[in-house]
């Protein structure tokens, strides 16, 4: 049963993670309310799903493509300092948001790529319409990049093993949540705009989004924590 618990709890992270990373209101959120209420929730499920096989695809280029570059002492601590900056930088923005805006794009650049892709692929279908969505944000791999990063290279706490070990059978266990993660809210949320739509108003998101942001502050200030405790050991040859 030991054997297990580094896999478990590498399912369990990619849950949560791919849970999060879809609650923040985007372009593929934004589709799943406009479409779902005036198409229903069938079309609605399959943009979200169409979605979270885009998000999927990224989070695996990101957890076996990049993988062995995280090895490297230096980059590992490179990028430890990255993943500090990055979980305050989307943090802040999500716990500012005024507005239902597009939080996981990176400015006007990013959005003209999403804008060429449409036209480039000019999906119909329900699916191909949440694909084209996450294919175009370019903010998604960045994330996916730097959680991996973030996971392969810290220990999960109480632990004595990454968040997620670098295995292939952790890694897959990872994506396998995130795909589950993902889905279950694209869910939640095409029954909530096709059923009710109230319960998932501007308000509403926005409050889910600025949650969003709190975690990752808190993240974003462990983690800062944690660097100036390595700091402050190294100064004085602990």
């Amino acid at each position: 049963m030991t054997e297990l618990t580094p896999i478990l709890l590498s399912a369990l992270t990619g849950f949560v993670s791919g849970f999060l990373l879809s609650v923040p209101v985007g372009p593929v959120n934004l589709t799943i309310i406009n479409e779902g209420a005036r198409r229903g929730f069938k079309w609605a499920v399959l943009i979200g799903l169409g979605a979270s096989v885009m998000d999927v695809i990224y989070c695996t280029i990101a957890f076996t493509g990049f993988s062995s570059f995280f090895g490297s002492p230096i980059v590992k601590t490179s990028m430890e300092v990255f993943s500090f900056a990055f979980m305050l930088f989307l943090g802040v923005k999500f716990l500012s948001a005024k507005t239902v805006i597009a939080p996981t794009q990176l400015g006007a650049a990013a959005s003209r790529i999403e804008q060429r892709i449409d036209e480039k692929l000019h999906p119909h279908s329900a699916f191909m319409i949440g694909f084209a969505r996450v294919l175009g944000n370019v903010g998604v791999l960045l994330f996916w990049i730097v959680a991996a990063a973030y996971f392969l290279s810290h220990e999960a706490y109480f632990t004595s093993y990454e968040w997620v070990e670098d295995t292939l059978a952790a890694k897959a266990a990872f994506i396998a949540g995130v795909a589950l993660g993902a889905n279950l809210w694209f869910c939640a949320l095409s029954y909530g705009v096709a059923r009710k739509r109230r319960q998932f108003s501007e308000q509403t998101l926005l409050r889910m989004e600025r949650f969003s942001g709190i975690c990752l502050l808190g993240i974003g200030l462990y983690d800062g924590g944690h660097i100036a405790l390595q700091l402050a050991r190294h100064r004085h040859g602990f």
